[in-house]
């Protein structure tokens, strides 16, 4: 069972005085905190072209994590793997591995937004091939050796890339639909998604996805015992719950409103005041909460123990902890908090 931070957006929340230098600073100072807490992970998320700076370079972003840190485990939830070329995702993914000294996850998305494909002009048909023939070209250009390839999206002369990683990044494949999920388990070293689209209740909708996932695995005939399944969900440990819950339920709202807001913001003028989300009523308030893991650190573990039990031992939680607009020191007294419960599990 695993322990990790994120999703680090570096997002700008409206009247946040903070910079987007101050909270790329403090998101370093985020990492090294996961690591001196005893947690076991730490993860960025990726969009582009958001008005409050919703964080665009993953890669970039790892790599100052790795240079920070010296033990913690460094992944993307998620890099969206289309928009990359992917030699150049090869190349660099291998130099994040390098400078972490192995300790690198590239979890890999394709991506949903039109507008981020069409401005970086990226096609967006064909999202499954595409994703899958980007995951043979990393595994071929992390070989000691050249390669061709001829596929239906992408094909290339032989070719050699440059840095070689000290061994295989791991690639965990996220989604939500059945058909990403049998991809995961076909493709893929882990399955690295969230219950937030979702009928049933987290545990069974866990319980759901890894059967999923295993199908897929078990149709390509590959072994189940080394892959990893990780969840990414909202966590908020407190020692008085109530009165956390009423302080951070308009951080969560509004990081949850934003995608609500993407068609109105993306033409928005740079400088622009950064416009708040309609106020927190009682639906979105029960909305936030019912997916909301809140708790005191052995309440939280508690309920960790119950989706443990329905994914398995193996289990890699992120907790969501990351919530645009927290102030940094209430960030790093929640690492110390989800240190606490990782100790408890």
């Amino acid at each position: 069972m695993k322990i990790g931070y994120g999703l680090i957006t570096c997002q700008r929340y409206p009247g946040d005085q903070r910079t987007a230098a101050d909270l790329y600073r403090e998101a370093i100072d985020l990492a090294r905190a996961c690591e001196a807490s005893g947690l076991d992970s730490v993860w960025t998320s990726e969009h582009h072209f958001w008005d409050d700076d919703y964080m665009p370079s993953l890669l970039v972003m790892s790599a100052a994590f790795a240079a920070a840190t010296t033990s913690i485990t460094i992944g993307t939830a998620v890099l969206l793997a289309p928009l990359y070329h992917p030699i150049r995702l090869a190349e660099d993914a291998a130099t994040v591995e390098l400078i972490s000294g192995g300790r690198f996850v590239l979890g890999l998305g394709i991506g949903w937004r039109q507008e981020e494909f069409d401005r970086l002009g990226i096609a967006m048909e064909n999202p499954g091939r595409r994703m899958s023939e980007i995951v043979k070209l990393l595994r071929l250009s992390w070989k000691n050796k050249a390669f061709t390839f001829e596929g239906k999206v992408y094909s290339f002369d032989k070719t050699n890339v440059t840095p070689k990683p000290s061994k295989p990044v791991p690639i965990w494949i996220g989604g939500f639909a059945d058909g990403a999920l049998k991809r995961a388990g076909r493709i893929g070293d882990g399955y690295l998604g969230s219950s937030s689209r979702r009928t049933a209740p987290v545990a069974d909708e866990m319980k759901r996805r890894v059967k999923v996932v295993t199908e897929g695995m078990e149709k390509a005939g590959r072994d189940s015992g080394q892959f990893t399944f990780a969840f990414h969900e909202p966590v908020w440990v407190a020692e008085d719950p109530e009165r956390d819950a009423e302080e951070i339920l308009p951080h969560i709202h509004y990081s949850r409103w934003k995608y609500a807001d993407m068609g109105a913001e993306f033409g928005r003028e740079p400088g622009a005041d950064l416009p708040s989300p309609p106020s927190l009523d009682d639906d979105a308030r029960r909305a936030i909460l019912d997916g909301l893991i809140l708790g005191t650190p052995q309440q939280v573990a508690d309920r960790i123990r119950e989706l443990q039990a329905a994914v398995g031992d193996e289990l890699h939680l992120i907790a969501r902890s990351y919530f645009p607009g927290i102030p940094h020191e209430k960030s790093l007294r929640q690492i110390e908090l989800l240190g606490q419960v990782r100790k408890l599990l």
